[in-house]
């Protein structure tokens, strides 16, 4: 909290209340996810006010003003005058519930606190370091020792993203991957055989993923079955108590890979080693992207990060109480990096014919460059 108003001092400076309807934010700064509003004035205590479930958030947390409200009528005749302008977090909050705020808070103008919130969570304490690297485990272990003896011939890929997830909830993965992206949603990550690797999708990222059907374009196809030659490529997130890692493995089904294909995976796994060796305490995330392309050859650049015109803009991003978080690996991002940031390094490639080799783990920012939470397998694994 203090690091929040210090940043919203530092950036907005007139700002007198923020209003914080994101179920993670609330979690973030409360330790309880309710039916509410956490209100933090300029000035005085901040008050998470609850309608569903006051009993459940005494319960949980430790924050201390939690009050009970049937409506924002409660809210706002506890908090006292409404100021002009209230920030919220314009990324996601419905202008339906805005609206609603508003009948009893009437605020003129609405700003954004979506950057200042989401800059204090990227760095992460002992505490929230220490639940990810259980997750990364999690992660490692279900994805380099399970996977393997999962896969057989004639297998869709969503059975194969049932047994996933299924693995990884009874290991203690909390079952859901949670994006700040609106509209995105995910039950795993994305998963395919083949080219399904590399069909479009509406997700800023790499890879691609056939999914169900246009009306559920998530998890993996019913209809897309394993063989022999099949690359498999798994990437999904993993979490514990909230917090995710991130992380992607690749398999050869059955017999190897065309040498085009694992020449390219192998140049990927280089890259990721060399950006996580760049993962230092003040330097900038466009810093190490710049550095990184400008040492790829322009043969390999085409269907870098992606496939034929879908091609991400970045190497990788935060992780932490959701998969897209920042800083993000791109350009335009020069705030200097902070020990304790977590990063997912993702360099992948689309190959023709083939889908989408490279990798991904999940990186603890350090004076010693990127230290891995998920495993040092580098992909391509052999299951003949």
């Amino acid at each position: 909290m203090e690091r929040f108003r210090l940043r919203m001092d530092a950036e907005n400076p007139s700002w007198e209340l923020a209003a914080i309807f994101g179920r993670t934010n609330q979690f973030y700064f409360t330790g309880t996810m309710q039916d509410g509003v956490l209100l933090i004035p300029h000035s005085g205590e901040a008050v998470l006010w609850v309608r569903r479930s006051l009993e459940r958030a005494l319960d949980e947390s430790f924050f201390s003003d939690i009050r009970p409200m049937k409506s924002f009528r409660d809210a706002a005749a506890g908090m006292g005058a409404c100021p002009g302008t209230v920030h919220v977090e314009t990324e996601t909050v419905p202008i339906a519930l805005l609206e609603r705020f508003r009948k009893h808070f009437p605020f003129t103008e609405t700003k954004s606190l979506d950057a200042q919130a989401a800059k204090v969570r990227a760095k992460k304490s002992a505490y929230e370091l220490a639940i990810m690297e259980r997750a990364g485990r999690i992660h490692r272990h279900v994805l380099e020792d399970c996977v393997p003896g999962m896969l057989r011939e004639g297998m869709s890929e969503a059975e194969l993203g049932g047994e996933v997830f299924s693995r990884l909830v009874r290991e203690g993965h909390h079952g859901i991957a949670r994006f700040g992206m609106f509209g995105t949603e995910m039950i795993l990550g994305q998963l395919g055989f083949g080219e399904s690797s590399i069909y479009p999708t509406g997700f800023d990222g790499p890879g691609g993923c056939l999914g169900a059907a246009p009306g559920a374009p998530v998890l993996a196809s019913h209809d897309r079955t394993l063989k022999s030659g099949d690359l498999v490529f798994v990437d999904c997130a993993c979490g514990v108590q909230g917090y995710h890692t991130d992380k992607t493995v690749t398999y050869m089904f059955g017999k190897p890979l065309p040498e085009e294909a694992m020449e390219a995976h192998h140049r990927c796994v280089e890259i990721q080693d060399k950006t996580a060796s760049m993962l230092r305490p003040g330097i900038t995330p466009a810093e190490i992207y710049a550095t990184i392309l400008d040492d790829l050859d322009p043969a390999f650049l085409e269907n870098f990060m992606g496939y034929g015109k879908r091609r991400a803009q970045f190497l990788g991003h935060g992780v932490g109480l959701q998969v897209d978080e920042v800083p993000v690996i791109a350009r335009g991002f020069e705030e200097p990096l902070e020990e304790g940031m977590v990063i997912a390094l993702e360099p992948k490639k689309g190959i023709r014919g083939v889908g989408m080799v490279g990798i991904e783990n999940t990186f603890v920012v350090g004076r010693g460059g990127g230290r891995c939470i998920t495993g040092t397998n580098t992909g391509l694994v052999p299951v003949y």
